[in-house]
């Protein structure tokens, strides 16, 4: 039964990645049909995170209340809700209240499904979980590129998504009794969760507790920025048409995904911090790829690349999270981190808004240049500091 459930958990993820790069991949055409700045984007952007940060921030409570089953069905169901407001949006201001659902219900059931696959499967397992949020990401661009290549408009994109949302929330509702099982044979969880959540400023003090969550805002930070303005990017700054743009700004996504898939046979000879410190070196790498003068070709190569590299961080930094910070906190401690990558979801994707707007869309690499400095920076920190 466990297998059984590692597929449908596998199948949430699909969902839970299919949504994100829609607004990216339709900005484009968006943004003029609406008459507003391009910028705008950003504070979408923004109100969706605001909603994922609070119920993230919660998730250790909500989890503990209902069951983690029971908050993926519902969150997907949410989610779907709010995909169909966006495609019956006609005006800037309804996305905006679309958002908050979209928002509310993605944080919760990230929270909730990372902390069960780190308490009770490999870290193999971890990394293929994120592979599958990065074949729904990867997706979510092409089925936006054949509503705007096939004259449908933006709006059937999101529809079909929404579709897609619904059909998943019923299968969930259905394998509900699975969550009852055992989520592995042979597993071990550690040692049992605290009876009640710990408190935030505690967890906050706790020895890498600051450094980790820095790490963790960094790296969303980038792949948030990288996921809504590779299309602009591709379009302002290279001249690529609207439609191509949206397929090839799901090449990011595709890496991501390829590297995961890959990183989950790496993870049996390396080690989850040597994992992070791989991704990150392969992400500079990708983004030097993009800033070189060489053609469109080679941007969209250094996209793939700057995929690969993100593909084991995120993975990586929530399964070594019971190990730095023990099993028993790991639920709070995970809900404490996925607030702080959706406040670099809130932060950083509006601030390079205004740089676009104000400079040049052309320094996107750059700016996501520095903040993996920082990032790499973060987790050589973590690692010290917890070492035991």
């Amino acid at each position: 039964m466990y297998s059984l459930l590692l597929a449908v958990i596998y199948l949430s993820f699909i969902s839970l990645g299919l949504p994100d790069a829609l607004l990216g991949s339709a900005w484009p055409t968006m943004y003029l049909e609406f008459g507003v700045p391009v910028s705008y984007a950003g504070i979408v952007s923004t109100v969706i995170s605001a909603g994922t940060v609070v119920s993230a921030f919660f998730s250790d409570r909500v989890t503990r209340a209902i069951g983690p089953g029971r908050v993926t069905a519902i969150s997907v169901g949410v989610t779907a809700l709010a995909l169909a407001g966006f495609s019956w949006s006609r005006s800037y201001w309804p996305l905006l209240l679309w958002a908050v659902p979209y928002g509310l219900g993605a944080g919760s059931v990230d929270a909730a499904l990372n902390n069960y696959v780190a308490l009770h499967y490999k870290s193999r397992h971890m990394s293929w979980l994120h592979c599958m949020w990065g074949i729904g990401a990867s997706l979510g661009p092409y089925i936006m590129g054949w509503a705007l290549s096939g004259g449908r408009g933006w709006p059937a994109g999101y529809q079909a998504v929404a579709l897609l949302q619904a059909g998943l929330t019923a299968i969930l509702f259905v394998t509900l009794p699975l969550w009852k099982k055992r989520a592995a044979p042979g597993a071990d969880p550690g040692e049992a969760a605290p009876a009640a959540p710990i408190s935030k400023a505690k967890l906050i003090s706790l020895p890498g507790a600051k450094a980790m969550l820095l790490s963790f805002l960094c790296y969303q930070a980038v792949e948030a920025t990288a996921g809504l303005w590779a299309s602009s990017y591709l379009v302002m700054h290279r001249g690529v048409g609207e439609a191509e743009a949206a397929n090839f700004a799901s090449l990011f996504y595709l890496g991501i995904t390829a590297g995961r898939a890959l990183g989950g046979f790496l993870t049996m000879k390396l080690r989850d911090d040597d994992m992070i410190r791989l991704g990150q070196g392969v992400l500079l790498c990708g983004l030097v790829l993009v800033i070189l003068p060489l053609g469109t070709g080679w941007t969209l190569a250094g996209l793939v690349l700057a995929g690969l590299g993100c593909a084991p961080i995120y993975p990586a930094i929530i399964h070594s999270t019971p190990e730095h910070f023990g099993p028993g906190l790991s639920q709070s401690m995970i809900g404490l981190e996925m607030s702080c990558a959706y406040i670099g979801n809130i932060a950083a994707p509006p601030l390079f808004g205004l740089i676009a707007n104000h400079v040049d869309v052309e320094l996107l690499p750059w700016y996501l240049l520095g903040i993996t400095l920082v990032m790499a920076v973060s987790h050589e920190t973590v690692v010290r500091r917890c070492r035991r």
